[in-house]
């Protein structure tokens, strides 16, 4: 790999100090922040003159294989939107549909500071496979669907460990087990689940309490909350990424603080289907780790982490009445360093520090919205766009320059999604 200086930018730093800082890349690492380590050699010097180098953003709940069914199922009542608008969709779509969905969804994300995402797919391998090519991080989780010890569900944990086999020689790719919600996994499969991710040392993301509906259906069936049905099942005896959890009851945030479960909000998804706001502040009081996620193109209907900094952060000001309320230091690190954690990435990823990987997003400061620079870290959450992105560089490889993708064509990812839909929809 090539050794990267990144000269005289200013930097987000831990505990989002700004300073102005040396930057040396080497071996896909940071191996100097604001000093040269001796005998450092860079084949290529990026000016940091009006630039802001700041960790990439960790977008912690996606399905990047949604990014062509953009706007394809609007203003619908959430169920409504997943089995009547989604589902025949995703009925109809190919692997190779589902390839070019996750590079058009890397290419939104590279383009907006994003620089590793979990994903929930279902075409194994070809999320994977757009990941291998365009040079991103990601998390994958196939998307888990059973009943006891059903053939389909056996199939698709099978289908995990074939996937994780296939790719693990790619540093860039780790993997989770993903069952997908309490509404298409019984109790005795997520037990099954729960289990096998406790013998292989796994993961687990899932979706969990995300609508009022699934709510009801949960206590009709199983006399509890999908929170409290998630912990009698074992789901939270391993690291849990638990997606949503929007409506929770009395109890439910003892219980996963208690567990150590990391919750993704997604605010944009949430409010667009009407299922309400997941109480941030409230987890954030107790303790619970929280990181941010777009949920993916059909229900947000973008994968801009920057946009979705802005709503986590005004949505809870404006529903507690309360302008301190979910400040714009704590909603970076929901975006950077709890991602991390939640992804169990934290020694790796999530901040600007020498060991760790260098995935980074580079700032143009002189773009008007974050002009003059007042304040930095209130400008990045309120101000910023995310099309102030200019350079991205993902485990030590420029992957963005001056706005340029380099690892993907964009125009041929524009044409082929583009004639999907047209195919599927007649």
């Amino acid at each position: 790999m090539s050794g990267i200086l990144i000269k005289g930018a200013k930097t987000l730093l831990p505990g989002n100090e700004i300073r102005e800082c040396d930057i040396c890349i080497e071996g896909g690492r940071i191996i100097g922040v604001n000093n040269v380590p001796a005998g450092f050699c860079a084949d290529r010097i990026i000016e940091g003159a009006d630039r802001l180098v700041m960790p990439g953003l960790i977008n912690c709940h996606t399905h990047s294989y949604m990014a062509f069914m953009r706007s394809a199922a609007d203003d619908v009542p959430f169920m409504d939107w997943l089995f009547k608008g989604v589902s025949p969709i995703e009925d109809n779509m190919t692997d190779e549909d589902a390839y070019w969905g996750a590079c058009l969804a890397i290419i939104e994300m590279m383009r907006t500071g994003t620089t590793c995402f979990s994903d929930m797919q279902m075409n194994p391998g070809m999320t994977s496979k757009a990941v291998l090519e365009s040079g991103m991080r990601a998390v994958i989780s196939r998307g888990l669907v059973g009943s006891g010890n059903d053939e389909g569900g056996r199939m698709r944990l099978d289908q995990t460990y074939r996937e994780m086999e296939e790719f693990k020689d790619c540093d860039r790719l780790s993997f989770m087990l993903g069952p997908h919600a309490p509404y298409t996994c019984d109790e005795e499969y997520l037990k099954i689940v729960a289990s096998e991710a406790k013998e292989h040392g796994m993961g687990i993301h899932i979706h969990l309490s995300e609508s009022v509906s699934e709510i009801d259906q949960i206590n009709e069936k199983y006399g509890c909350t999908p929170i409290a049905l998630a912990e009698r099942t074992g789901i939270f005896d391993s690291r849990c990424v638990a997606a949503h959890c929007v409506q929770l009851k009395d109890g439910d945030i003892e219980i996963m603080k208690d567990h150590n479960v990391s919750v993704v909000t997604n605010p944009a998804s949430n409010m667009k289907l009407g299922n309400g706001f997941c109480p941030v502040p409230e987890l954030l009081e107790a303790g619970v780790n929280v990181c941010l996620g777009t949920d993916g193109a059909a229900s947000n209907n973008r994968l801009n982490m920057f946009s979705e900094m802005e709503l986590l952060s005004l949505i809870h000001k404006g529903t507690h009445r309360s302008p301190v309320c979910v400040s714009a230091k704590e909603t970076l690190d929901i975006a950077t360093i709890n991602g991390a954690k939640a992804l169990g990435l934290e020694s790796e990823i999530g901040s600007v520090e020498e060991g760790k990987k260098a995935d980074l997003a580079i700032i143009d400061l002189k773009r008007p919205a974050l002009q003059p620079e007042n304040d930095i870290v209130s400008e990045l959450v309120y101000c910023a766009g995310g099309y102030e992105v200019d350079t991205v560089i993902i485990d030590g490889e420029i992957t963005m320059e001056n706005g340029r993708i380099l690892t993907l064509d964009e125009e041929e990812v524009y044409s082929h999604t583009a004639a999907i839909m047209r195919r599927i929809r007649g």
